[in-house]
Formats: structure tokens, C-alpha cells, sequence
């Protein structure tokens, strides 16, 4: 999905104020290195990429449509971090069931 009408994927800025522009989702050139990333990288790299999808998805639409469909509270809002917060919960327990199953033996795991 493309935020913009060009080969370029779209653009964003880190907390720090930096601007970036993505040109392609995937181009087999380079990729960031997640494995030893510190958590506080990790965390930029994940608002990056949110803000990067958010923007290209908003631009999927007619904004005054959605925006009159939406209305003037914070109900959608709402809607979306209630849902967040479920699947975030949803997550961590699917993990832990992940976890008891490697170590009762039930499921393989290999390193890499």
C-alpha cells in the first residue's frame, strides 16, 4: 500500500524530529537489523513503521467521508485502543502458551 502516487512508499519522522522516505517496502537492498536492537530502538523502529502504515492507510479513503462517518466524539478512539489493549492482552497469552508448550516438551524449538 502506497501513500503516495509515485514508486515511493511514504514518509514520516522519527521523535527526534528526523525525516525519512521510504521507497520501497521491500527491495531486497538492505534491511534494519533487529537482532541486538536495544529496546528504545526497537520501540522507534516500531513507531516508524506504525506511522509509515497509518499514513498510507489514511490515504485510502475520501478524509471528509470517513471524518463525517466518524463524527465529533472519541468513541472510534476508544473503539481502537479498547481493541489494542484486547489484542495486546491476547498476545501476551498466546505467548505464554507458546512457552509451556516448549517446555513440556509439546512443541520443537531450534535457535535461529
Amino acid at each position: 500500500m502506497q501513500a503516495a502516487s509515485d514508486i515511493f512508499l511514504g514518509w514520516t519522522s522519527n521523535p527526534q524530529g528526523n525525516d525519512f522516505y521510504f521507497r520501497q517496502l521491500k527491495d531486497m537492498k538492505t534491511s534494519i537489523k533487529l537482532k541486538g536492537m536495544s529496546a528504545r530502538s526497537l520501540e522507534d523502529y516500531g513507531q516508524i513503521c506504525g506511522s509509515t502504515l497509518a499514513r498510507a492507510h489514511s490515504r485510502t479513503g475520501d478524509p471528509a467521508l470517513i471524518s463525517g462517518y466518524l463524527g465529533k466524539t472519541e468513541a472510534f478512539d476508544r473503539a481502537v485502543t479498547d481493541f489494542a489493549a484486547a489484542y495486546a492482552h491476547q498476545v501476551e497469552q498466546d505467548y505464554q502458551v507458546l512457552k509451556e508448550a516448549v517446555c513440556a516438551g509439546r512443541l520443537e524449538t531450534r535457535p535461529g
